[in-house]
């Protein structure tokens, strides 16, 4: 295996799990990361579903003693099946919509510079959003009604747009419905265990033509990386959150789609040919 090739899939590995559960957009990342890296060919593409699974399994871990008590209380425990049915609820939305226009959506807007003004305008909605003021009556996931739940899902739906962040839109949603930071933040980790496997598992069906064991040192470094970084960002952000808000992000996603914006328009960067 060329070692090229590893040091491209340990970076984006990194990439992929720091970025994946932060509200700045783990896709707009990968798409910019994979351009200048020269690996944005399907190849490339069939290798963000790999590391994305890994981003996916560390949230698995992280909650695991949650995950096995849900799954163990499906056929008797009310509060699990309430759970279990607001996930499906706020997973529909965005599958039934990226069913209906995503191709659309990838031919026309997984571009740097599309990315860079999502960026940028993602960015403003949180500033304004985190000066409202707040008014909380949901503070732990399990209150969630059936109807917080569509409502967080259709907020997660605005992330099919490259450049948004899932994250980002569904726990910002959450703090406009009357959510606590950590029940949004919570519900965005949980919503994208179903959210991202059903992704990862449609896409990899459509693109198993390209699978080979010849990539299989690459695929291997990549889903560690993010599996590891995602897991210490995951870890990271619950601490965070219980005394900051969402505001540094917010200045980060302006600044970053301004650079991209800049260096492309200045022709610094010359991303059409990445």
């Amino acid at each position: 295996m060329d070692i090229v090739i590893l040091i491209k899939a340990l970076i984006l590995g990194v990439v992929e799990g720091l970025t994946e559960f932060l509200p700045i957009s783990s896709t707009g990342h990968l798409i910019l990361a994979g351009d200048l890296l020269n690996f944005n060919d399907d190849r490339g593409k069939l290798f963000e579903i790999v590391i994305q699974c890994g981003a996916i399994l560390a949230v698995c871990w992280e909650y695991r003693t949650k995950i096995a008590s849900v799954i163990s209380g499906l056929g008797s425990e009310r509060e699990a099946q309430r759970f279990a049915l607001n996930l499906v609820i706020a997973f529909i939305p965005a599958a039934v919509l990226g069913l209906a226009f995503g191709k659309a959506i990838k031919a026309q807007l997984f571009q740097p510079v599309p990315v860079a003004l999502a960026f940028i305008v993602g960015g403003f909605i949180i500033l304004w959003a985190e000066r409202r003021e707040h008014t909380v009556r949901i503070r732990e996931v399990e209150d969630l009604r059936w109807t917080d739940a569509l409502k967080l899902g259709f907020a997660q739906a605005f992330a099919l747009i490259p450049g948004t962040s899932r994250s980002g839109a569904t726990i910002i949603g959450g703090l406009l419905f009357g959510l606590s930071r950590k029940a949004a933040t919570e519900f965005s980790f949980f919503l994208a265990i179903p959210t991202l496997f059903a992704a990862s598992a449609y896409q990899m069906y459509k693109e198993r033509a390209l699978l080979s064991l010849d990539d299989w040192g690459m695929w291997a470094v990549g889903f560690i990386a993010a599996f590891a970084s995602a897991f210490l960002c995951v870890r990271w952000l619950l601490r965070y959150i219980s005394n900051h808000d969402f505001t540094p992000f917010a200045w980060y996603r302006i600044v970053f789609g301004l650079v991209v914006l800049g260096t492309a328009y200045s022709g610094i960067v010359d991303w059409s040919v990445h």
